[in-house]
């Protein structure tokens, strides 16, 4: 008989209720578990991406040690990976001990010899595996609420404070929607205009479904009720991490953009939360900017990969010159056929 202490790794039943209750709460309490290693996201991958998910767990007598959420992605364009987590700023395993992460690292590396995948990655927020090749490419902006709505005011600097006023002074108005349509609109033409595919509504909608009240849209209109700026932010223990936006072309000159952050921020202040988590940014770009002239300082993000038929790390985004020309055309295509095309794309890439 084994003994009772003995870890063992298994895969979640995304259909089990009780079992992902229980992956949940083990996420919930984990310190270094984020947003992303909600059991949700394994639904979400399963079901809008139509992904295969492998979402490990070790175990013992005593309960969950350690969870590893993966999803498999197959693309004959941008080829076969495990990644932990696709459409995730941060993954890889969240676990209370070294032998747990250990446990869980060595199934998921022969579990993506099984699949006969390209590389396993695994988006950590610290380096776990110092002879993996990492890529540099994106950062994180994080940084503390202040506990008055002054105080945070005061903490922004002065060349984006004066935006944040000039907004209020347009009279702008920012309200939570209960739907996804208003920030789908301005989403898809926002990045329709930057050259890059969009998510589906479907996915955006499955968000709000799945992780409810911590989902929220968050919507900033013009005085006389034009939407401007529109962003998705999810909530998880004392933080808000707004990640997806979209902006109308006007937006700009009201100052609806630093207005509608403000006003998270703001909100955020008044219910307690003492984190505000700005995600993810690409080194050099204008939302890297935009987040350093708000006064956050980036952290390097450690997207480790273990290479085991590629000789380097995959470039599968904007900033690959190689993706010029297909930025350009995706300019030109009707906002209809972009919408279309666009999530049979993107589903790859993540």
């Amino acid at each position: 008989m084994p003994e009772a202490n003995t870890l063992h790794v298994h895969r979640l039943d995304g259909r089990d209720v009780a079992a992902v209750a229980r992956w949940d709460a083990f996420a919930a309490a984990c310190p270094s578990a984020t947003f992303f290693h909600r059991a949700g996201w394994e639904r979400i991958l399963r079901e809008v991406f139509r992904h295969d998910t492998h979402y490990l767990f070790a175990s013992d007598a005593s309960g969950i040690r350690g969870v590893l959420p993966l999803a498999h992605v197959q693309s004959r364009l941008f080829g076969r990976s495990l990644s932990s987590l696709p459409f995730a700023a941060y993954g890889g395993v969240a676990a209370l001990d070294t032998e747990a992460e250990a446990a869980l690292v060595m199934r998921a590396e022969q579990l993506a010899r099984e699949l006969g995948v390209e590389h396993l990655e695994l988006r950590n927020t610290e380096r776990r595996h110092p002879e993996w090749p990492v890529q540099d490419l994106y950062v994180t902006f994080r940084k503390p609420i202040e506990p008055t709505e002054e105080a945070n005011m005061l903490a922004i600097p002065r060349k984006q404070r004066a935006m944040v006023r000039k907004g209020i002074k347009n009279g702008l108005v920012a309200t939570v929607d209960p739907d996804v349509d208003t920030f789908f609109a301005l989403y898809a033409d926002n990045v329709h205009r930057h050259g890059t595919p969009a998510l589906s509504k479907r996915y955006f909608r499955a968000l709000r479904e799945v992780f409810g009240d911590d989902c929220e849209v968050f919507t900033v209109r013009s005085a006389e009720g034009q939407p401007l700026s529109s962003v998705v932010s999810f909530y998880w223990r004392d933080e808000v991490l707004p990640y997806y936006a979209g902006d109308d072309f006007a937006a700009r000159e009201l100052a609806a953009n630093d207005f509608k952050y403000w006003e998270l921020l703001r909100r955020a202040c008044a219910r307690g939360l003492k984190v505000f988590d700005y995600g993810r940014s690409k080194v050099g770009t204008g939302p890297y900017a935009f987040k350093k002239n708000w006064g956050f300082e980036p952290t390097p993000l450690h997207y480790e990969y273990r290479l085991l038929t590629r000789d380097a790390i995959p470039q599968n985004n904007p900033a690959n010159p190689k993706y010029r020309l297909m930025i350009a055309t995706w300019r030109r295509l009707p906002l209809p056929v972009a919408n279309w095309l666009g999530p049979h794309i993107v589903r790859h890439l993540g």
